[in-house]
């Protein structure tokens, strides 16, 4: 008796409660509500499954929705052949004012190669890569080469995530589209062995209702990359990330040796800070500019770009005062430099002031991941006496201050002559101006306890 009770129970609650509303987009025998575009690789449908044949001589090629959808649960099932990569867009586009046509966007990414990049999101014919599943290490076990692999994609608000197999892949936060086509990709081939590979795509159905309702739970446990420039995330603001440069105004910086912000050298230009190419002086245009506050314990992440043969820095337990002469504020330099055309990176001792390094005193590693004509991230990671210096997600230095091993690095280095260099308790954070132009954004601070 007391299970029938239980059971009607459950029977009801089921009946009160509403279930996920699917719709499918493929009905299993043709391809109705889907069009070609931009390649002629074939699609068939085959044993109630999309497949995608592969073709030489011909771009990539997509099977677009003739619908565009902005926020959704989208499911599929896929397999691939060894031979090839594929993908399937979402909040993509195909306008005659972009590229003639071509489609961009964002791209669940399908990769049967060694290098595991499934259910990464590459942006199709646009930025490239923005959420490579290599930052993410054990989603790259997720995909099951030569089977069928199920994939999900939350794509709710600037909040784009994607799993393969159950296992979280991907976590961006993003804005550049807001809707767009789902498309299914055959991707170009170069090698005739290639030709008639294929690519299939099953049980693929979109939610469109109560997203927030059905969403998947949050987890910290996954890297996440913010692409939106200057903000801060959802999840950044819960873990107690701040911006430390608005990307619109000067609040909360100064000239290092001023009481506001320089009238000359720098600008704000495109959502960037840019220090104004001069002569190549160190702090002789506008000069460094600093925080208006001192950090003690915390994780800065600056994103730096430079020009050919440029030189400049981000440092910090800086003391403003304490240099009143010519040259920069006196503080621990993360070195931002052109290694290949500035000839600083032949100076100092062994590599001490290449790119990375901590300025004139550790040598970053030499197989650092920097990219010369790109931006580059930057993280300097402060917790007490430990420093460490990370560039593009890799650690390339560590170091602890007030240490004997610190002190004899100073002893021998052009900062002897500073009383405790290296060893405040706090200071401020500086950008350096060293006359060559150089670009800065997304600059935003952890402070730990």
């Amino acid at each position: 008796m007391k299970k029938n009770i239980l059971l009607a129970g459950l029977l009801l609650l089921a009946t009160l409660l509403p279930a996920q509303e699917w719709t499918p987009l493929f009905n299993g025998k043709n391809l109705k509500g889907w069009k070609k575009l931009n390649g002629k690789a074939e699609y068939k449908v085959q044993d109630g499954s999309i497949v995608g044949i592969s073709k030489m001589g011909t771009p990539n090629t997509f099977l677009a929705t003739q619908k565009n959808y902005g926020d959704f649960i989208l499911e599929f099932e896929f397999k691939v052949d060894d031979a090839l990569n594929s993908g399937v867009q979402f909040r993509s586009q195909s306008l005659k004012d972009y590229k003639n046509g071509t489609v961009h966007g964002y791209q669940f990414e399908i990769d049967p190669a060694p290098r595991a990049w499934t259910g990464g999101i590459y942006d199709e014919a646009r930025r490239g890569w923005i959420y490579p599943v290599n930052i993410n290490p054990p989603a790259q076990k997720a995909f099951k080469n030569g089977e069928w692999n199920k994939a999900r994609i939350e794509a709710i608000g600037s909040s784009i995530r994607t799993w393969v197999n159950g296992i979280q892949t991907a976590e961006l936060w993003d804005d550049m589209t807001p809707e767009g086509f789902i498309a299914l990709q055959v991707h170009s081939i170069g090698d005739k062995n290639q030709e008639g590979k294929t690519i299939a795509w099953k049980n693929i159905r979109i939610c469109t209702t109560d997203l927030q309702k059905y969403k998947s739970p949050s987890s910290n446990n996954i890297p996440e990359v913010n692409a939106i420039v200057n903000s801060i995330s959802e999840r950044e603001a819960k873990d107690g990330w701040k911006l430390l440069w608005d990307g619109q105004t000067t609040n909360g910086w100064r000239g290092a040796r001023l009481d506001n912000f320089p009238a000359k050298g720098w600008i704000i230009e495109n959502d960037m800070l840019k220090v104004i190419k001069s002569d190549g002086g160190e702090s002789t245009n506008g000069g460094d500019i600093v925080t208006t506050r001192k950090y003690k314990n915390f994780i800065l992440s600056v994103d730096f770009k430079i020009t050919e043969g440029a030189n400049s820095g981000i440092k910090y337990f800086v003391s403003p005062d304490m240099n009143k002469g010519a040259g920069s504020a006196i503080g621990c330099e993360y070195q931002i430099l052109d290694d290949d055309k500035h000839p600083d990176a032949k100076l100092g001792v062994k590599g001490n002031r290449t790119v990375g390094s901590l300025y004139d005193l550790i040598t970053a590693k030499t197989d650092k991941p920097f990219k010369k004509t790109e931006f580059n991230t930057a993280t300097i990671v402060v917790k007490g006496n430990k420093v460490e210096h990370w560039m593009n997600g890799v650690k390339i230095l560590e170091y602890e201050r007030n240490t004997q091993m610190f002190n004899a690095l100073v002893a021998y280095s052009k900062y002897r002559d500073w009383p405790n260099f290296g060893n405040h308790v706090e200071g401020n954070i500086l950008l350096q101006d060293h006359g060559d132009e150089v670009w800065f954004k997304n600059v935003k601070i952890k402070e730990l306890p």
